[in-house]
């Protein structure tokens, strides 16, 4: 099976750096064999250990042709205990290697990086006191990839973990955007001294700038806006029983604005109008306000604007529906948080590859399939 080789060669490179954290007296298998096989059980639709071992016990003589395995397939009890030890920043780095190997193949001038939050309602754990784990996510939303995650206990502690990860991925050259609760002043200092740029939703969290904002977009001071250096960009969707009208406006932050630099690096300041038209002839609709590090064209400022909620509906979702990530009762605080990295790691690679079927459907073949799941583990396919 040469395909086989070179695929899972490529995937050994890259977890050989890493620790392991048992003991040597308890160490009967291999850490990267433990690793490839949950990387390959979540891929294929595994919720957690006990399912991981069943899928690999069903294809021990496949995996035997790759794998060292010296002592079979290892326990539910061995997967559990690796994935509880293994700290989720060390683990995330050897899968951010695997990734950069693979977007190194793309060109891409300015990616978009969404940050967002996800909570799993079902890990909390009451004997310890613990409340659900929320994860704070960066997706990158053309490649369709999971950039790194960090735990935190609360959603409210949303706001010290985005620094966190800004710090663990690349934003060099890219264009970060976050909803509100990550619109701070810290927060967009840190992404300009990485190099980065910055969308930042504005509501009322922020409430002078969301006013000033929401001020200079007024039907009031329109022709002060149209006197200002400012872009536009219009959308029209039909589907689903309605009709989606959106404008994005985007201007340049006036020189006399008191509040400009307050925010490091702050550019332009946007809007975002939805206005839908139902079959029954009513109409419903809502506004968006963003400040941001960088004066796009009207068109890429709705894309950085659209893109970010790309996160909901190509990650959030897709973990919910496909993977039942929303059931998981893991509360180990490390095992949940690298199942959730597996989770969205496997999405990555589904994504990746180029059969039409739906992310469930690559999933379901990928487990009956060997080839098929090499080409997955690959990023490839025919």
């Amino acid at each position: 099976m040469p395909q086989a080789n070179v695929s899972l060669d490529s995937i050994v490179h890259h977890f050989e750096s890493l620790p392991d954290p048992r003991h040597t007296l308890n160490r009967r298998h291999l850490l990267v064999d433990v690793i490839t096989i949950a990387v390959c059980g979540v891929i294929v639709g595994c919720s957690g250990p006990t399912s991981i071992e069943r899928w690999a016990k069903a294809k021990a003589d496949w995996l035997d042709e790759f794998l060292a395995l010296p002592n079979g397939i290892p326990s539910r009890d061995c997967i559990r205990r690796v994935l509880s030890l293994l700290k989720p920043e060390a683990f995330q780095t050897c899968f951010q290697s695997w990734m950069i190997s693979l977007v190194g193949k793309e060109e891409e001038t300015r990616p978009t990086i969404a940050i967002d939050g996800k909570t799993m309602r079902r890990s909390h754990d009451r004997s310890r006191g613990l409340g659900p784990l929320h994860l704070v996510s960066a997706w990158a939303s053309e490649h369709g990839l999971a950039l790194g995650q960090v735990a935190t206990e609360e959603k409210s502690n949303e706001i010290t973990a985005i620094p966190e990860l800004i710090d663990q991925i690349d934003v060099q050259g890219a264009i970060v955007t976050i909803d509100a609760m990550g619109c701070q002043k810290a927060i967009a200092k840190k992404i300009v001294n990485a190099k980065g740029d910055y969308v930042l939703a504005v509501k009322d969290n922020q409430p002078k700038l969301h006013d000033a904002i929401k001020d200079l977009f007024s039907d009031e001071r329109q022709d002060d806006l149209l006197k200002m250096p400012h872009r536009q960009h219009q959308t029209s969707e039909k589907g689903h029983g309605r009709r989606d009208e959106r404008c994005y406006v985007l201007a340049k932050i006036p020189s006399d604005a008191r509040w400009k630099d307050e925010w490091p690096g702050a550019t332009a300041v946007g809007m975002a109008v939805r206005t839908m038209e139902k079959s029954d002839g009513t109409t419903d609709g809502d506004v968006r306000y963003f400040i941001t590090s960088c004066y796009l064209s009207g068109e890429r400022f709705a894309q950085a604007v659209r893109g970010h909620w790309g996160i909901e509906n190509s990650l959030h979702w897709v973990l919910d529906v496909t993977f039942n990530e929303d059931q998981s009762r893991t509360r180990e605080r490390f095992a949940a948080s690298n199942l959730s990295w597996l989770r969205r790691f496997a999405i990555s690679l589904l994504k990746r590859h180029p059969s039409k079927h739906s992310i469930k459907g690559k999933s379901e073949i990928a487990g009956w399939n060997n080839e098929f799941l090499m080409q997955v583990l690959a990023a490839q396919g025919t």
